[in-house]
């Protein structure tokens, strides 16, 4: 009965956690950016002997600041690459256009030829079932590519509707940080007198270990992103590429997309400097992304558990078990989960859950 008790507390927990976040998710935002801005704003208060409000603030104002700096810089290296590639995607064109001709010539035309001398010396029954499903496959393929391109078309005005809701969940997230960060230690007592006693120092517990497993997984992240610019880099100087610098550093934040990472830039450009020849350049970015490759899938679970403090065997079963469950997701999704749990064991929560159910004193 206890057990069953436990089980159905969790469930309907997690449950009503769910649903209530569905209203409340641009204050569950506000507060975690207050959690993480809260160092910040308490060392502009102590530090600058400047009222909470204004240290709160002057701290919003500084995030905002660094990523408006950041989409700035983004957009400004964009610029300069398509003004770059203006001039040189036109002769890569004709390049791409003389391969696909000379493919045509080729190969193409003498395999369509040998497919029609084939064809002719077949019996009619046998034409009419290629030509039916040739039919077949040609209506298969045009009713994809249609329900597609409806499909692509119907979704435009949800996408176009989303842009007011997103704009509306900014605003309330930045005043919902606002007031959480400056009322911060006001809530805090609230909440500390809103928990049972017994259940306080596990809460303690279980915060604190997750506050330095949040930043030590975003440390992580800008670790390895950071060691995956500068071998771009290195790698790209020594090829001599053009505009080496601003590929690393548009590679290196293509590189926190989970599991197709920097693929998404080396793969498609191997295989055009292959198309195009430069069978030297092709070869060693393949050689470059495979290092990349390695170093990346070698240094996360170090990474990752020496700045969460987590074994490197249980990230790295965290890592797969998440990958398979919910896709790119779960590559994130799986070391927090582990977080938690571990945060959970060293606060002793199953440990006296476990108590409870046998019904014995924690």
């Amino acid at each position: 009965m206890r057990f069953m008790i436990v089980i159905v507390s969790i469930l309907l927990s997690v449950f009503i956690l769910i649903q209530i976040s569905k209203v409340t998710y641009p204050f569950i935002i506000g507060l975690l950016i207050a959690f993480m801005l809260n160092p910040f704003v308490n060392f502009l208060e102590s530090k600058g002997r400047l009222p909470r409000s204004l240290a709160v603030l002057i701290g919003i104002i500084f995030i905002f600041a660094l990523f408006a700096g950041f989409i700035t810089l983004l957009i400004a290296e964009i610029v300069s690459g398509a003004d770059y590639l203006a001039d040189v995607v036109p002769r890569h064109l004709d390049t791409l256009i003389n391969f696909i001709e000379d493919f045509i010539a080729a190969q193409i035309i003498p395999l369509y030829n040998q497919l029609t001398s084939l064809f002719n010396s077949l019996d009619t029954g046998q034409q009419d079932t290629i030509l039916t499903n040739i039919q077949n496959v040609g209506r298969t393929i045009g009713s994809t590519i249609g329900d597609f391109i409806q499909s692509f078309f119907g979704n435009i005005p949800n996408i176009l509707s989303w842009f007011p809701n997103a704009a509306t969940v900014v605003i309330f997230s930045l005043l919902a940080t606002f007031f959480i960060s400056k009322d911060w230690y006001r809530l805090s007592r609230f909440s500390n007198k809103m928990i049972p006693h017994r259940a306080k120092s596990s809460t303690k517990r279980v915060l604190e270990d997750l506050k330095k497993a949040l930043f030590g997984f975003i440390k992580a992240q800008l670790t390895l992103i950071s060691i995956t610019t500068v071998i771009i880099l290195i790698g790209l100087l020594i090829l001599r590429v053009d505009y080496a610098i601003t590929i690393a550093l548009v590679t290196g934040l293509v590189d926190i997309i989970p599991y197709l990472g920097t693929g998404a830039v080396f793969v498609p450009w191997i295989i055009y400097e292959a198309i195009a020849g430069e069978m030297s350049l092709a070869i060693g970015l393949g050689v470059l992304y495979i290092i990349v490759l390695v170093q990346r899938q070698v240094m996360e679970p170090k990474v990752l558990s020496s700045n969460i403090g987590l074994d490197p065997l249980a990230t790295l079963i965290a890592l797969f078990v998440g990958f398979k469950l919910i896709g790119f997701l779960g590559l994130i999704a799986g070391p927090v989960t582990l977080v938690i749990i571990t945060t959970l064991h060293r606060a002793n929560v199953f440990k006296d859950v476990w108590s409870f159910i046998k019904g014995k004193e924690a």
